[in-house]
């Protein structure tokens, strides 16, 4: 018989058993997974964060950069390349800023890395708040463990208005002999070789026609004239310039006319020191040629349209003035048997009406509400380019049969009264672009100008310098055509019509590079570029696209210049008035 154990016994059997049972009860569990006090938890992952200073400045003149320092910071042993990008820059208008980095990618280690984060604005970068995302990554796609970063930027437009005065038939050569400019390295020309082969001096003529060394005499300036000075090579693929001599001579039965060499002469500097003091003190231009190889009417054209074409996608240029019957109209508002000669690309002339639809820069302004007005003397004149647009001079008639502009372009933006720009100035009313053109007597035109131009132009730069303009004002003066006079430097020539001769060019403008010679390439389309670019305009596609946009002419990073009057014979009032009639700048 067994043993019998009592219950007693039991109870401390189980009391003595207790510990070893839970031993093996927790070897158990260890091996089955749970937990362990010796088990290493695993080490915590590596990476990165980035932070940045804030830009600085914080708010630039539009074609100035602001910096910020943007930094990588390891975490948990962190090494690698971090590249760094702006991935959006938003908040204002186009063209909008862009920015770069000094170091990218950026290599990191323990002690972290960095870059310096530069964003630069274009003059043409509008008024605005703009933010800028600054983002990363490593080479395996890891990001920083913060996120992107936003940096901010307030910008002020540095040109918020833009001036072009044109006046009339000038070269470097005939009105610029000022021997400071000469000294300051402008490419001006003393002299020049006729045909035969000679070196003919250039010899001085007033201004006027009414003084003691009269111009009184007018010089061929059609495309045929450009032909004759040209004297193209098409060997070396350009200009010989040898044939000014060959330019007809209009002297309208002046006595003593035409005198010795008449094409080879240069503007008394008496007679145009306001130009000077311009010139002198701003930036000058001696490679401004005009886009079109004639004279004032397609000229005109080019500056609203950059192109003469009579519509889009034509291979034709107009080449010249519209020819007779003469009326005091022409474009759309023309009479029925007026005609103008148009140009192919193979140099073949044909003739058609003088009313063109196509484009222009007007119409870029006006798509983006910005304002624009183009001052003039009477409605019909050359110079009045909207009137040969169809849908900017809008005719009472279907051409040929109109005698008036109506389009809301011609009642709104089209100035007939040249001295309205004195008074809008004055009146804080000045458009944010503006073209400018003259009373025949203030042209500069030989046998037309009374020799008051440099005056009249003088009291428009005057205005504006003592206005609230002047800090965000960029003035363009520049001359329609050569006029038929000598000029030295050939044009580079692209087409039958493309490019013409030399004309002045003074750039003014708080910004505009003081005492500066500009000795690279601009042309008509050159200005339109710029009011693109400043406004944040497309292209139109034409002479624009190829053009340079003066940014060798300015200095946004400059002190803004002070400006000081130029002085002049004649003061703003002198024309403000003249109860004169209107005599039309050009009626060759």
């Amino acid at each position: 018989m067994g043993r019998v154990v009592s219950p007693k016994s039991s109870v401390g059997l189980a009391r003595r058993l207790a510990p070893l049972l839970a031993a093996g009860l927790s070897l158990i569990l260890s091996g089955c997974g749970g937990s362990s006090s010796g088990t290493t938890p695993p080490p915590p992952h590596s990476s990165y964060s980035v932070s940045a200073t804030a830009l600085s400045p914080s708010s630039v003149n539009s074609g100035n950069s602001a910096s910020a320092t943007i930094s990588v910071t390891p975490a948990n042993g962190y090494t690698g390349q971090v590249t760094l990008s702006c991935s959006s820059i938003t908040g204002g208008g186009a063209p909008a800023p862009v920015c770069a980095f000094s170091k990218n990618p950026v290599a990191v280690n323990a002690t972290g890395g960095s870059s310096t984060l530069n964003v630069a604005t274009n003059f043409g970068t509008p008024a605005a708040t703009y933010t800028v995302k600054v983002s990363a990554a490593d080479a395996t796609g890891s990001v920083p463990a913060n996120g992107p970063l936003t940096l901010q930027l307030a910008t002020t437009a540095s040109i918020q208005h833009v001036v072009v005065i044109f006046q009339e038939n000038r070269t470097p050569d005939n009105l610029f002999q000022d021997p400071n400019l000469i000294k300051a390295g402008a490419d001006i020309a003393p002299s020049g070789f006729n045909s035969k082969g000679a070196n003919i001096p250039l010899t001085p003529i007033d201004l006027s026609p009414t003084t003691s060394n009269p111009d009184v005499y007018d010089l061929d300036h059609s495309h045929s004239a450009f032909t004759k000075m040209c004297d193209f090579d098409s060997t070396s693929g350009t200009c010989k310039m040898d044939g000014a001599d060959l330019i007809a001579v209009f002297c309208a039965g002046a006595a003593n006319c035409p005198p010795p060499n008449p094409q080879f002469k240069y503007v008394n500097p008496a007679d145009v020191q306001p130009y000077f003091a311009m010139a002198e003190q701003y930036t000058f231009g001696d490679r401004m040629f005009q886009t079109n190889q004639g004279p004032s009417f397609p000229a005109h054209q080019f500056l609203i349209s950059a192109t003469s074409a009579p519509s889009p996608g034509s291979n034709l240029f107009v080449e010249n003035n519209p020819v007779k019957p003469k009326s005091d109209n022409t474009g759309c508002i023309a009479p029925p048997t007026q005609t103008v000669t148009v140009i192919d690309p193979n140099g073949i002339e044909t003739t058609q009406y003088p009313c063109f639809e196509h484009q222009t820069l007007t119409d870029l302004l006006n798509a983006q509400g910005i304002s624009w007005r183009y001052y003039a003397n009477s409605a019909g004149t050359i110079w009045t380019a909207p009137n040969a647009i169809q849908h900017m001079c809008g005719p009472n008639a279907t051409p040929p049969n109109a005698t008036k502009c109506t389009a809301s372009d011609w009642t709104n933006n089209v100035v007939l009264k040249y001295t309205q720009v004195l008074t809008d100035i004055a009146n804080n009313q000045l458009a944010q672009v503006s073209w400018v053109t003259p009373n025949g007597l203030q042209s500069d035109h030989a046998q037309s100008t009374d020799g008051t131009g440099p005056s009249w132009v003088a009291s428009v730069v005057n205005a504006i310098g003592n206005s609230p303009y002047w800090s965000n004002t960029a003035i363009f003066i520049t001359w329609d055509d050569w006029g038929g006079w000598y000029d030295h430097v050939p044009p580079k020539i692209i087409n039958s019509y493309e490019y013409g001769f030399r004309v002045p060019l003074i750039v003014i403008s708080p910004y505009a590079k003081a005492q500066h010679i500009s000795h690279s390439t601009h042309d008509f389309g050159s200005m339109l570029k710029l009011i693109e670019e400043t406004f944040g305009l497309q292209s139109l596609g034409y002479a624009d696209a190829a053009a340079d946009d003066f940014a060798d002419c300015f200095d946004f990073t400059q002190t803004p210049l002070k400006f000081q009057t130029i002085n002049a014979p004649l003061k703003a009032a002198y024309f403000l008035n003249d109860k004169s009639p209107p005599v039309d700048p050009d009626d060759d």
